[in-house]
């Protein structure tokens, strides 16, 4: 590296942030550039470790101590090269991506962990400023043609890869917007939806065509695609919501996260929505059942709609400030965290279980929760109620974030006849291939729900699969063990 000894003379510095008064009155982005001066200088306590584990950690495999040194020497248009070699939208992922590198990182063995984020994201940044990102599409064409079903980061990153490897790709999205969950899943305050648009900006000038409004499986049947290309990549995600069946679950006033959050995008994309179709929390007490990302991504938006009070329950127990002995590195650190929207306000709390919802007039005014022990028995989790914690909670929206419980049935699953595995995912071959012939999946489609650098990485690995099928060879890169 080039400063060997960078790692033991410069502590970590966190992003810098916009003020939480300011940033509550709009929708822009939380994180501020991070300073060059600055960044040249977190870069260097990347060490010179022999083994780099923040590879490990990386689904994508990012060659993330090269980048990182060519940084701390100035060498920004290389380290662009590097990084794309791996990631096909950097952007996204420096934005979004909650950082498994860092938590494998060497030095956060004894030490905070670089900041890779923060250098990943400045890279991109300051090559679109140069002009370095620029359409670069196929030399020549292989007249294959391939429908990828879902734009989101697994299906974009798979289209991206098709079109490279010269055959003409159509991506599917039955949306009005193409963009999946980054376009409507993602508030505005996270990543702004420019840096989304401007990349498919570049992937149509390479030669992707999007067709949004376009229900694959629905209106429009997956035999028609079979008939008119090659092969299909289905991308098409895990979005069918974790209920929570208690009594009272059927009032008005109680939604799922992802009816929630797409509707205030839409409000930011420009889009005229009637108050009585949208969702706000303007005024009103909050309740959010789910300690997730996707939680705190409801608890930001509902700051910013201004309402009353917000509470975010999680089932699961505070997790410690440091690592715990069961919880070793390179791991994922399961400790205490606080995003943005955390800082903003609202209170978290755990081990906490819902149990009815109290309506008037049909819609939800309350709820009642109880506090939970969390015991293991035969390598099995359980959560045990405590007698006497019982309390209730005034809440006028209660907003379902529990995660996913996989890909919706109706549709091409259904229409196709496609195996699934035990955990209700479709299955597929070494090849990303389902058991229909020419028909390949990838993404939380396949996996569950899972990251957006598994999205993506995924993604890679079936276009190669894909690639394989029409050609026999491939020159695009395999993907990781």
């Amino acid at each position: 590296m080039g400063k060997v000894t960078g790692f033991l003379e410069i502590q970590r510095k966190k992003w810098p942030t916009r003020p939480v008064d300011e940033r509550l009155r709009d929708w822009k982005e939380v994180y501020l550039p991070y300073p060059e001066p600055d960044l040249t200088k977190q870069a260097a306590r990347c060490m010179d470790c022999g083994i780099p584990f923040c590879h490990q950690g990386c689904p994508l495999g990012n060659i993330i101590p090269d980048w990182n040194d060519l940084v701390y020497k100035d060498q920004w248009h290389d380290a662009i090269q590097r990084l794309h070699a791996t990631n096909n939208f950097p952007e996204w992922t420096g934005r979004l991506c909650p950082a498994p590198c860092e938590g494998s990182c060497v030095l956060g063995i004894n030490d905070d962990a670089v900041t890779i984020k923060a250098v990943e994201v400045t890279i991109i940044e300051r090559a679109f400023e140069n002009g370095w990102v620029v359409p670069s599409g196929p030399a020549q064409r292989t007249g294959k043609k391939v429908a990828v079903v879902g734009s989101g980061p697994a299906g974009l990153a798979a289209a991206d890869q098709l079109n490279r490897a010269g055959h003409w790709v159509t991506l599917f999205e039955r949306s009005d917007r193409i963009g999946g969950l980054l376009r409507y899943g993602i508030p505005e305050f996270k990543m702004e939806k420019r840096f989304l648009d401007r990349r498919l900006s570049l992937m149509e000038k390479d030669g992707v065509s999007f067709r949004a409004n376009a229900d694959v499986g629905g209106t429009l049947p997956v035999r028609d695609l079979q008939r008119e290309f090659d092969a299909i990549v289905l991308a098409c995600g895990a979005g069918a919501p974790r209920d929570l069946p208690v009594p009272g679950r059927e009032l008005g006033g109680i939604h799922f996260a992802m009816d929630f959050l797409p509707l205030q995008n839409k409000r930011c994309e420009g889009d005229v929505i009637p108050d009585e179709q949208f969702i706000s929390a303007a005024g009103k007490h909050v309740v959010i059942i789910g300690g997730g990302d996707t939680g705190a991504d409801c608890l930001g938006t509902v700051h910013r709609q201004g309402c009353a009070s917000v509470h975010q329950f999680e089932l699961l127990p505070r997790p410690p400030d440091t690592r715990a002995a069961d919880n070793p590195w390179p791991q994922w650190p399961n400790i205490f965290r606080v995003s943005s929207a955390h800082e903003e306000g609202g209170e978290r709390v755990y081990a906490v279980s819902t149990q009815r919802f109290i309506g008037q007039n049909g819609r939800v005014k309350a709820l009642e929760a109880q506090k939970v022990d969390m015991v293991r028995e035969g390598g099995r989790l359980d959560f045990r109620p405590i007698a006497g914690s019982e309390f209730t909670l005034p809440a006028d929206l209660v907003l379902l974030a529990m995660g996913f419980l996989g890909p919706e049935r109706k549709g091409p699953i259904e229409e196709l006849g496609l195996e699934l595995t035990e955990r209700g995912n479709v299955a597929r071959d070494g090849n990303w291939m389902t058991n229909v012939p020419g028909v390949f999946t990838c993404g939380d489609m396949q996996r569950g729900q899972s990251l957006i650098v598994w999205a993506i990485a995924e993604g890679r690995s079936a276009a190669r699969g894909v690639d394989l099928y029409l050609m026999g060879k491939s020159d695009l890169p395999a993907p990781l063990p």
